[in-house]
């Protein structure tokens, strides 16, 4: 792993200087990202001994010795709920968690999957088990663990029954886009939330409960080594955020939940080959620098394959200012894309599911597509007063007020999306070659015309591009974060390097996330965070039964 340890030494944790180590980030989308300065390094041996700087830097009278049964890295849903279900069996619960906060980046998401719920029932989804289960293999082409898979499906309305029973009320069932299945379960929000940010009154909820519970949270703490003895789990050892106290846990089970490196260039750079803020907007939340990774690789377990949880969004470097959801919503339809040569290349029906939209852009020149409308299709959605795919997360239900919005949007700087008079005006702003875009117009309007794609578009959405003026967005793949790093089994017991349960240590969330083969499974949304929250539940009740042994 010398690689990888060299790229993480570098990364943005050295921004705040070695006191930035630690596992959990709060994710805001609101936060800027993190800076990165590089930190030199001479050998293997001093970057090891660096990862441990803060804390043996330390006094012996700044260490605090604790005894618990179980330490929780991380307090994201996966941690949480981890914490939650240990302590409802009685065992003692120790939460590490590196920011002022709880709850990760679900208090940023919506909901969890789950499958045959009464709130499916009761609004006429019946969603059969075993279809779910052979979909997903086979949608993974089973590049999945199947066991943990069907386990995960099978008591996935358990779990949100049990969430439930903490106060937690769902309010919907829901599909992320037409063609999907309507698993992801959306929280009610008690702050009034539409969108992003429904699922933080769960993780409230989990909170309360483990704290109800006698669950002891170590805030604003990072951890910053493992100690494993024989294979086994002894201890975890963190340190406060000023660098002044130290805590040595004694425990036998420890559960790693720390929410992948999205934030960090130079791991996403050597992973995926993709350049941060470049050619790809991946969601940064500050914190997300794989640094939990790290220590676990550090304490000698496998890596596992790893995967950016892929979908794209509207960008261009450099752009300021922003935009309202009706102009996002109506530059996301299934108009005409083409690439930086100005051809087509994607089915556009399919941009209703952003994983598939991801994964085609990046294999276009520069990762990046553009969506174009003319002024005909525009008027029609606004006079219609509705898009051809509407949005759960990105809520409006008022397209009445594009110009004055759109006019508003220029004013601010924002050119990811611009207006022009002419196509080559248009191809020229956006960078796309205009001989190419003008070919390809012209054989778009044809197809318009016979009513077929052979692309796969559905005739309902063969719309020609004849009216000035003429609208584009510049698209680029991002990513809600990173998947995988720790290698587990199917009881997600951690692996070391021969693939050996390391007794006692644990991965759960999506550092251990490697189910979906090379590409996010959005036919069934709200799937990570029900992973992570089943995940969780899942170590809590193996930590119980490890202790009574």
């Amino acid at each position: 792993m010398e690689l990888s340890r060299r790229a993480f030494l570098k990364s943005s944790l050295a921004a705040a200087g070695v006191g930035a180590l630690g596992l959990l980030s709060g994710c805001s989308t609101d936060q800027p990202s993190a800076q990165t300065t590089p930190l030199t390094q001479p050998d293997d041996a001093s970057q090891t001994s660096s990862l441990d700087a803060p804390y043996a830097a330390l006094d012996a009278s700044a260490i605090t010795e604790k005894t618990v049964d179980f330490v929780v890295v991380g307090a994201g849903p996966a941690g949480l709920c981890a914490a939650v279900r240990a302590a409802e069996n009685g065992v003692s619960v120790a939460v590490i968690e590196k920011t002022g906060a709880t709850g990760g980046c679900a208090k940023f998401g919506m909901g969890i999957l789950a499958i045959g719920t009464e709130l499916q029932k009761a609004q006429g989804d019946v969603l059969n088990l075993d279809e779910m289960y052979n979909m997903f293999t086979e949608y993974t082409h089973y590049r999945t663990d199947c066991v943990l898979m069907r386990r995960y499906f099978e008591e996935s309305k358990e779990t949100l029954e049990w969430i439930e029973g903490m106060g937690v009320e769902f309010e919907e069932a829901a599909r992320y886009f037409e063609k999907s299945y309507p698993t992801w379960h959306i929280v009610k929000s008690e702050e009034g939330v539409i969108g992003g940010g429904q699922a933080k009154t769960m993780t409230d909820h989990l909170e309360a409960r483990a704290r109800e519970l006698g669950v002891e949270f170590y805030m604003e703490t990072s951890a910053c080594r493992l100690e494993t003895e024989a294979g086994q789990v002894k201890g975890v050892c963190a340190y406060n955020a000023d660098q002044t106290q130290g805590y040595h846990f004694q425990c036998p089970a420890a559960l790693i939940a720390t929410g992948g490196f999205g934030n960090n260039p130079e791991w996403v750079k050597e992973q995926f080959h993709l350049s941060l803020n470049e050619d790809f907007f991946g969601m940064r939340f500050p914190g997300h620098e794989g640094d939990g990774i790290q220590m676990a690789w550090d304490a000698g377990v496998k890596e596992s394959a790893m995967i950016e949880e892929m979908i794209f969004d509207i960008f261009r470097p450099n752009s300021s200012g922003s935009y309202t959801n009706d102009i996002k919503l109506i530059m996301q339809q299934p108009n005409l894309m083409v690439n930086q040569q100005g051809q087509r290349f994607f089915n556009e029906e399919q941009v209703q599911n952003t994983t598939y939209t991801g994964n085609s852009l990046c294999n276009q020149t520069g990762n990046t597509g553009f969506m174009i409308l003319d002024e005909a299709i525009k008027q029609s959605y606004v006079e219609a007063n509705h898009v051809d795919f509407t949005s759960r997360v990105w809520n409006t239900d008022d397209f009445t007020q594009f110009d004055a919005n759109f006019k508003t949007m220029e004013e601010s700087g924002y050119i990811a999306i611009i207006k022009a008079d002419s196509l080559d005006e248009l191809a020229a702003k956006m960078g796309i070659d205009a001989a190419g875009l003008t070919a390809t117009v012209e054989s778009y309007n044809q197809l318009c015309a016979q009513g077929y794609d052979p692309l796969g578009k559905s005739a309902a959405y063969l719309k020609p591009i004849t009216t000035a003026p003429f609208y584009a967005a510049q698209y680029y793949p991002s990513s809600y974060g990173t998947l995988g790093g720790i290698k587990v089994n199917s009881n997600l017991e951690v692996l070391d390097q021969n693939d050996q349960v390391i007794a006692g240590l644990y991965s759960a969330g999506t550092d251990s996330c490697t189910v979906y083969g090379d590409s996010y499974m959005f036919l069934l949304p709200g799937n990570t965070m029900g992973y992570s929250v089943n995940t969780g539940k899942f170590v809590g009740e193996a930590v119980s039964e490890l202790l009574k042994k």
